[in-house]
């Protein structure tokens, strides 16, 4: 049913009156004010209000952290004048010159100054004052004896530091004292409370009234642009998610990005990413692969470790003592042109290096759990090491013969020519060992522990002995046979090194693929001699070993000078040195 509405009739003295105002409508005396500007108004009231309100709140919780900060930081400045302190008490006990002592505490005091009022006093126990610094007007005397009274009645019951509150003239200060018993003062650091929190006060007032401009000049406009805001922030957010889900930093897609805050925090973003991976690189660079995957996913790096069954790579240059002598500084551009080649080598065989000594790598394989056999992976790397060694070492052969087509060498030139010509020897071991994080919050290494560690610098060192550039123990033998038949595992000996009561054989990994028959043949006759050698029948064996015509065999030459063997011959070399 429709309703008839009967209409309204505006008596002629009041539509007389009705006329625009200057702003709305007016009807007499009264002035009509439209509901959506009522609505907007309110809106912006309780926007001004709630912002208000905010930054109230905001200020009261930025005084408290600006306190807690300051403490923090009054705290890090004590430390460093202390030092300063106690160090210069040394000084003086050398010197007995006080002035100058005061001097340098003075001088480290006052640029640890933040604010105007601000205060380092080094404070006598009868309030009297050792040293006193500020902007201007620094304290004769301290001004609070019954809290220097508690500060020595807490340093009677072994307190010494602390954080104190205390009335002056100029206000109230809150700060932080620690007691220097060489010098017997307190040594005082405060600021004026006042001080911290004028400068909130003022950013409130400044922010206020920021607040009041921009929600009248912006609030239809800041409606319009919010949709093209969200649309930057749900872009930003699925990329940060995509990163989260990856374990993995990357650079925001800004293409289509509108130019505000939440974009120039995307770039802000972007160059702290790259900022990060950069730094993961270089870190990288210092320590293994794992510690860095684990540090980026645990956020954290914990002194903690487990056995593992690893092989271990032992690579040292030989003649290291002479190249040094020889070279000075330039041996550590050598060095470096060897170890990109040598640990390019062990980390494209999943190898990590677990430190570098001097002229010598200790790297391990197994460790990041890799599915492919930890000793062929080890095996490997001694090899492709050596041959980028013996590479290196044709090219500074290329090179003389180049400067001998002008002129020949000169005797110091000839020294520094023998001295490039590295030449490295590999030892390789490895079974049951402690690999992980050892030291200190502050300061740890990532390391491997075992007597496998030690054998294999100990194979090593018995490269140059039997004159050939790898030696490999039963357990790199057993682990490549296992899976690969390239490799001949030339015996070499039975030794008992120093400090063990067992004979170890050691092996020669010869590369099949590499070898030519002739040399095949050659270690065949060799290996024949060695069972002659092992069985006591040394007559038989020098006959073998001179055939074999290899530089090894002049080791058992040297060592077989009589016919037979003891009768105490167990077929074990015991070695006098490590």
């Amino acid at each position: 049913m429709l309703l008839e509405l009967k209409k309204i009739e505006i008596p002629k003295g009041v539509q007389a009156s009705m006329k625009k105002g200057l702003f709305f409508l007016k009807v007499g005396k009264t002035r009509i004010i439209p509901l959506s500007v009522k609505l907007v108004s309110v809106f912006v009231v309780l926007l001004l209000l709630s912002n208000f309100a905010t930054n109230f709140i905001n200020l009261q919780m930025n005084q408290r952290q600006i306190t807690i900060l300051s403490n923090k930081i009054l705290v890090s400045q004590l430390k460093d004048i202390y030092t300063v302190v106690q160090n210069q008490y040394k000084v003086y006990e050398f010197s007995k010159d006080i002035d100058s002592s005061l001097q340098a505490i003075e001088m480290v005091s006052r640029n640890a100054l933040s604010y105007e009022n601000s205060i380092v006093m080094g404070a006598r126990p009868g309030a009297s004052s050792f040293f006193s610094v500020a902007y201007e007007d620094p304290f004769i005397r301290f001004p609070d004896e019954l809290l220097l009274l508690e500060m020595k009645n807490s340093l009677s019951q072994g307190i010494d530091e602390g954080s104190i509150r205390f009335s002056s003239s100029k206000g109230n200060y809150f700060g932080v004292y620690k007691y220097s018993p060489e010098w017997n003062v307190f040594i005082i650091r405060a600021d004026l409370i006042a001080d911290v929190e004028k400068s909130t006060n003022r950013n409130f007032i400044i922010i206020s009234a920021i607040i009041i401009l921009f929600t009248i000049l912006f609030l239809f406009a800041g409606l319009v642009m919010f949709s093209k805001i969200l649309a930057s922030i749900s872009t930003i957010t699925k990329s940060l998610y995509k990163m989260q889900q990856e374990q993995k930093l990357s650079l925001l897609d800004l293409s289509n990005s509108s130019n505000d805050d939440i974009s120039y925090l995307a770039v802000s973003f972007n160059s702290l990413s790259t900022t990060i991976n950069n730094l993961l690189g270089i870190f990288q660079k210092f320590v293994s692969k794992d510690v860095v995957e684990a540090a980026y996913k645990e956020h954290s790096i914990r002194l903690e470790g487990s056995q593992k069954d690893l092989a271990i790579l032992f690579s040292d240059i030989r003649g290291f003592t002479y190249m040094t002598e020889t070279l000075g500084n330039d041996i550590i551009n050598l060095l470096n042109i060897h170890y990109d080649k040598a640990i390019a080598a062990i980390h494209e065989e999943n190898g990590i290096i677990g430190s570098i000594i001097g002229d010598a790598i200790l790297s391990v394989y197994g460790a990041m759990g890799s599915y492919k056999n930890n000793s062929l992976e080890a095996l490997r790397s001694a090899w492709q090491i050596t041959r980028v060694t013996a590479s290196l070492r044709e090219q500074m052969i290329e090179r003389r013969k180049e400067i001998e087509k002008q002129r020949p060498l000169t005797e110091a030139e000839e020294r520094v020519f023998q001295a490039v010509l590295i030449d490295v020897g590999v030892g390789l071991d490895g079974g049951k060992v402690f690999y992980g994080n050892i030291g200190s919050f502050e300061r740890m290494t990532n390391t491997v522990i075992g007597d496998n560690v030690n054998s294999a610098a100990r194979l090593e060192g018995l490269t140059r002995l039997y004159k050939v550039p790898v030696i490999a123990s039963d357990y790199i033998k057993e682990g490549v046979e296992s899976v690969t038949s390239q490799f001949t595992f030339i015996e070499l000996d039975t030794v008992q090194v120093k400090g063990k009561t067992e004979g170890k054989k050691i092996y020669f990994p010869l590369d099949s693929l590499t070898t030519d028959a002739e040399t095949l043949e050659k270690y065949a006759v060799f290996s024949e001699a060695l069972s002659f050698y092992y069985k006591g029948d040394w007559t038989e064996a020098r006959k073998l070993f001179r055939a074999s015509k290899l530089e090894l065999a002049r080791v058992f030459l040297d060592r077989i000078t009589i016919k037979q063997a003891p009768k105490d011959w167990s077929g074990i070399w015991e070695m006098t040195t490590k």
